[in-house]
């Protein structure tokens, strides 16, 4: 079912899948752009799309970005996920800048949100050891000293972080009776001194790392918002977060059911395309209106946050969150059963899109925990 999409965002659409065609449109061009699959990020290409204007969709218009809203930003974040383009760095990038253009400083805006158009990286690190989905467990403390804050402690799963510009820090500044206060965002050249970036081995490839500070001093301009309240900042910026992840899901649940179907139309035994029979046509057709019914979410989703950009639509961004890593999860499985050995060779890519969907149901708040925060909101 096509969308109803403006002349504008139709051109945009094209115009990415018509990049992603060209510049990583085969596995031989992938394979090269991220070391055969191991770095999920392309430098060079991520700077291409910054030359197209692309990485500054969202950004406003004053720090050379277009000022385009949620709608436009899913559509480029699903489109590029559908397309396989190796720009890992860009969530975590339009999450960062987003807490910078709502909270810092003027100086702290225009060296990030100016360099995230010209295709520069930034991450966000939240999670410890001992603290995941309870953020208010945060124990790496930043302890105030003249002229700024020195940093001790570890941080963990931090995407990016080792091309990254800057690291948005969330670090315990003081004890208070609520363990939500207390809590200080910090801009942390990745390169500080007392910070060592140390790569986690995942089945992802090279994604995230750990962070240790080891009197990692940072000046007091270093502070990104009100000290102490880093908490309903962060809250402010759930909206985002869950639309970014919804959407690359989106786009992967889409490529996952590409491959599934062309795969399934051109195999034959006993003597007929495997997809003639019943039991995997029913299933592709339970997963298209899965898909359809995850689109429609989206989109619908996307449109109230423009309305309303201010207001935090908890309940609605975490089922969207939701419903698309959880599809995006069960298609590319879906994919692997009815390709067979091929689905879990890499020749064909569906393992390659089976990682990278198995671990979005758990970052970005896991799905039990989007499961809790939607019951709440019904008072349960």
């Amino acid at each position: 079912m096509p969308r109803v999409l403006t002349d504008e965002r139709r051109d945009l659409v094209k115009a990415i899948a018509d990049f992603c065609r060209r510049e990583c449109g085969t596995k031989e061009q992938r394979d090269k752009l991220t070391d055969g699959g191991q770095e999920p990020h392309n430098q060079k290409l991520y700077e291409k799309m910054a030359d197209l204007g692309w990485l500054g969709i969202v950004i406003p218009e004053e720090y050379g970005g277009a000022g385009l809203g949620m709608t436009d930003l899913c559509l480029f974040l699903e489109e590029t996920a559908y397309g396989l383009a190796p720009i890992s760095g860009f969530g975590t990038t339009i999450i960062s800048a987003a807490a910078y253009e709502k909270f810092g400083t003027e100086q702290q805006k225009r060296k990030v949100l100016e360099g995230v158009v010209a295709g520069r990286v930034e991450a966000i690190s939240m999670s410890e050891p001992g603290a995941g989905s309870d953020i208010g467990a945060l124990a790496c403390r930043a302890e105030r000293v003249d002229g700024g804050y020195v940093i001790n402690g570890q941080k963990t799963w931090c995407s990016n972080a080792h091309f990254a510009d800057h690291i948005l820090l969330i670090a315990r500044t003081s004890r208070e009776e609520s363990k939500h206060k207390g809590l200080t965002q910090f801009m942390v050249p990745a390169d500080a001194d007392g910070l060592v970036v140390k790569g986690i081995e995942t089945m992802g490839g090279r994604e995230v790392n750990d962070l240790y500070f080891t009197d990692c001093f940072v000046p007091d301009s270093a502070v990104v918002g009100t000290p102490g309240e880093a908490w309903p900042q962060l809250m402010a910026g759930l909206n985002l977060e869950r639309m970014i992840l919804a959407a690359l899901m989106l786009g992967t649940a889409r490529r996952a059911f590409g491959d599934t179907l062309a795969y399934v139309r051109e195999r034959e035994q006993f003597g007929r395309p495997i997809g003639s029979f019943q039991v995997l046509k029913h299933r592709i057709a339970d997963m298209a209106t899965e898909l359809e019914c995850a689109r429609l979410l989206l989109d619908d989703v996307a449109a109230q946050i423009d309305a309303e950009p201010d207001k935090v639509f908890a309940r609605e961004a975490s089922m969207a969150k939701l419903k698309c890593t959880e599809l995006a999860k069960h298609v590319a499985l879906e994919g692997m059963q009815m390709m067979g050995g091929y689905g879990y060779a890499t020749e064909y890519g569906m393992e390659a899109l089976l990682r990278a969907t198995v671990v979005s149901t758990v970052y970005g708040g896991t799905s039990e925990i989007q499961r809790d925060i939607i019951g709440k909101t019904y008072g349960l």
